[in-house]
């Protein structure tokens, strides 16, 4: 049984893309996912599944979160592995005074162009630092987010991409609860 992490961008329990996490966890297990758990109130979903694969499980939970809810969001899937690997892949561990609160993801919903990276690549806004591994922007701002000009949007808008944002301490948590599970 494979363990998934589902990443939805926009979702929150309010305003905008409003989904209560009880019904979003009520819509993965419809879909028949196992043991559909969620965390914190921004459509993170840890989930268990034997038999899809990556990129049907994502077009299925899209399509069901628009039949459903009625909106279109973009949803990225990453496989417990995966996640795990962000930890050994992070390029800002070695940082002077590293502080893991300084540092973000960003979760692409599909591996970038070389013309899109290409885009961003001699972009700077020292101190905040950013580095694009496949279909993750691993982001560092030494001073904090309040004031960075690199997080979900700046990406989005330079690149041509979609994805979402967590900070670190979220992706720990996430990680925790998926190797908890079996």
């Amino acid at each position: 049984m494979q363990t998934y992490v589902s990443f939805l961008r926009g979702v929150n329990m309010t305003g905008h893309n409003s989904i209560k996490m009880t019904e979003l966890s009520a819509a993965f297990l419809s879909m028949g996912f196992a043991d559909a758990e969620t965390y914190i109130q921004s459509g993170n979903v840890i989930f268990s599944d034997p038999d899809k694969s990556l990129p049907r499980i994502g077009e299925q939970v899209e399509k069901t979160i628009l039949d459903r809810f009625g909106y279109t969001i973009p949803v990225m899937i990453r496989t417990k592995k995966e996640l795990t690997d962000l930890f050994s892949a992070n390029p800002f561990t070695g940082e002077p005074n590293f502080d893991p609160a300084k540092q973000a993801v960003i979760f692409l919903h599909d591996e970038p162009s070389e013309a899109q990276i290409k885009k961003v690549a001699h972009i700077d806004y020292p101190p905040d630092k950013f580095k694009i591994i496949g279909k993750e922007i691993f982001i560092y701002c030494p001073n904090g987010f309040g004031r960075t000009k690199i997080y979900t949007n700046f990406f989005e808008n330079k690149m041509g991409v979609i994805g979402t944002g967590r900070n670190w301490k979220t992706i720990r948590t996430i990680l925790n609860i998926a190797e908890n599970r079996f």
